[in-house]
């Protein structure tokens, strides 16, 4: 048995001073404001979401280096698992946070969803972290870029689909697929802002503004004749079929963006856009 070394009391104390003061220096770095009130970014969103599995909360992360897929068709993500049940509704509600587009986020941004020479400021966009049920049941974290006209709307709309745990497959940047809107599509991710031209035409897209977003698109896909973008989605173009993560006039996704002034894409006449709805 080792002999217990002496410990200078005074050393003690000096320490636990030291790390009392880091711990607040670190707490006031990632704190951001919204609405008057101090709201959690990431980093202080893990630390509030409590029990959280391996892999941390659920933060969406970028497609695999290697491309790969899972089963789905969705990227895997490093092995988080996202958090089994609900959070309590004092932690959910501190999640959902808008704010202007952090430093790290424009540069993921840059020459992607966002390219030079944007008509769009960005002064103009906010980004959104925002909790959600997976398809998979567990609470997860996404992550939306939008205008800062609807920023609100989205923050209201999602909260309500996590509270009535509506499933949403995933919720990241357009920026981790490479811009590409199909990709995206094709990996039934929900997303907002994508500055790019209409789908066969040279008219910027109201994802070009922040001012649409796309939810659940694999279930839910454009159809125009016989044209089903993403391709991957053409088994689920005839809406006569009755299937999981449907949106149709009766859904509570659709109900509550037209609730807060979107229009849904599934009501044009020219074409149906059944996962699209814009402001």
């Amino acid at each position: 048995m080792e002999p217990i070394p002496y410990r200078r009391p005074w050393l003690s104390v000096i320490s636990l001073l030291s790390a009392a003061a880091f711990a607040f220096a670190v707490c006031s770095a990632v704190s951001c404001s919204r609405g008057g009130r101090t709201a959690p970014m990431a980093a202080d969103a893990a630390e509030v979401a409590g029990d959280v599995p391996d892999g941390g909360l659920g933060l969406e992360a970028a497609p695999a280096a290697d491309g790969s897929r899972d089963e789905a068709g969705v990227a895997p993500r490093d092995g988080e698992k996202g958090i089994a049940g609900d959070l309590p509704s004092e932690e959910a509600e501190a999640m959902f946070v808008s704010m202007d587009i952090p430093a790290e986020v424009r540069a993921r941004m840059m020459g992607v969803s966002y390219p030079e020479g944007a008509a769009v400021p960005l002064e103009d966009l906010r980004y959104l972290r925002l909790p959600y049920i997976g398809f998979d049941g567990r609470t997860r974290v996404g992550e939306m870029v939008c205008n800062k006209v609807i920023a609100e709307d989205l923050l209201s709309i999602f909260r309500s689909l996590y509270e009535a745990r509506y499933p949403v497959r995933s919720i990241r940047l357009v920026d981790d697929f490479g811009g590409s809107d199909e990709e995206s599509m094709a990996a039934d991710n929900t997303s907002c802002f994508n500055y790019r031209a209409v789908s066969g035409g040279r008219k910027l897209s109201k994802h070009a503004y922040g001012l649409a977003v796309d939810v659940n698109p694999l279930e839910n896909p454009y159809v125009r004749g016989t044209s089903v973008k993403p391709a991957a989605g053409a088994h689920f173009a005839d809406r006569s079929r009755a299937f999981p993560h449907k949106i149709d006039s009766s859904d509570l996704c659709c109900r509550l963006f037209r609730e807060h002034g979107f229009s849904w894409g599934g009501n044009w006449r020219s074409l149906k856009d059944y996962q699209h709805f814009e402001k």
